[in-house]
């Protein structure tokens, strides 16, 4: 398992061009972290949307993620929106979560895995990040 600590990740964070958002939705609970210190980072408003499909040792709950809480969607029209989690291997999660947000100009982001912006893309073992 590869340690992560803040420091590495905000100066990773500093060294990824990113363009400019004006809101950063997190998914919640492994997103809620990073969407934070990106949303810092781009000085930007952050929500979170809370999905379910894992369970805590990573075994897939149901077949596809479920919405328990979504967004305050007011609002959101004409916005350049950043959705974030920490991982995204199937990218089953994000779709869901950009499922949820159609019609929305959504890009995504990721510490590693697969998205639009990927931190750490050249991880490929499991992750101990700081906030677990």
């Amino acid at each position: 398992m590869v340690p992560f600590s803040f420091k590495e990740i905000t100066q990773r964070l500093k060294k990824t061009e990113i363009p400019a958002y004006d809101l950063v939705i997190g998914i919640g609970t492994g997103g809620i972290v990073p969407a934070s210190l990106v949303a810092f980072h781009l000085d930007c408003e952050l929500q979170v949307i809370t999905l379910n499909f894992r369970d805590e040792k990573n075994t897939p709950r149901h077949q596809e993620p479920v919405v328990l809480k979504g967004v305050q969607e007011g609002g959101l029209k004409g916005k350049k929106i950043l959705l974030v989690d920490d991982v995204s291997v199937s990218g089953k999660t994000l779709e869901t979560a950009k499922k949820h947000l159609e019609g929305y100009n959504v890009e995504t982001l990721t510490m590693k895995g697969k998205a639009d912006y990927v931190l750490f893309p050249e991880i490929k073992d499991c992750v101990m990040w700081p906030w677990k």
